[in-house]
């Protein structure tokens, strides 16, 4: 469940440290609304609610946090499930939230490469894309209730494909992470959720073939 009057207060609170004037409620609901479409169940407001109280965990770490926090607003607005180009368009229109609302170039063209860094084929080089790829990959390192939610969530969004073919490439994918010599990048996700992130990859992948 939402908390519209939080999620205004929290949005308000963005734009002022970003040093520009809020463009108001009314993108702010466009947002929320678009986490909202019926053929969403694992990228909703649920998602991005868990990537804020990760977030503000370790916020005090971060170059940028505002435009961390903005790079999450919009990291997912743009969702397709059947499209390879929901990054770039989420990206492109973060970007000219940014520029619109006064923003310089600069602060627009690194939020635009901090919600880029979200497609788990990129590579996170700066302090803050590393912050937010681990923000948004803790889902990996929940307790195993909610990952286990999660996963079925993700099924449900892919419910258009073949039991036997989703799950085959679902294990690949987990497995991808599995293997990186740590799914992590900042030292507080290493300590809070790369052991568990690995104990419910390697029980989701055992189920997923078995």
């Amino acid at each position: 469940m939402t908390n519209p009057t939080s999620h205004l207060t929290r949005w308000q609170l963005m734009w002022q440290q970003l040093g520009v004037l809020s463009p108001g409620a009314e993108l702010l609901a466009d947002v929320i609304h678009r986490y909202a479409e019926p053929h969403r169940h694992y990228h909703t407001m649920q998602h991005l609610n868990e990537c804020f109280v990760n977030f503000d965990q370790v916020r005090v770490e971060a170059t940028h946090p505002a435009e961390i926090e903005l790079a999450l607003w919009f990291h997912d607005v743009i969702y397709d499930v059947t499209s390879h180009t929901n990054e770039q368009h989420s990206a492109d229109w973060a970007h000219s939230v940014v520029l619109n609302a006064g923003g310089s170039a600069t602060v627009a063209d690194r939020v635009h490469k901090l919600v880029m860094v979200t497609a788990h084929n990129a590579l996170p080089r700066s302090l803050d894309e590393h912050i937010l790829v681990d923000v948004d990959l803790s889902i990996l390192g929940a307790e195993s209730a909610r990952f286990a939610e999660y996963e079925t969530q993700v099924r449900a969004e892919y419910s258009w494909v073949p039991e036997a073919t989703y799950r085959s490439k679902r294990a690949e994918i987990l497995q991808t992470f599995l293997d990186r010599k740590t799914i992590y990048n900042t030292a507080h996700f290493k300590a809070s959720n790369e052991a568990k992130a690995r104990r419910n990859l390697a029980a989701s992948i055992a189920n997923l073939i078995g």
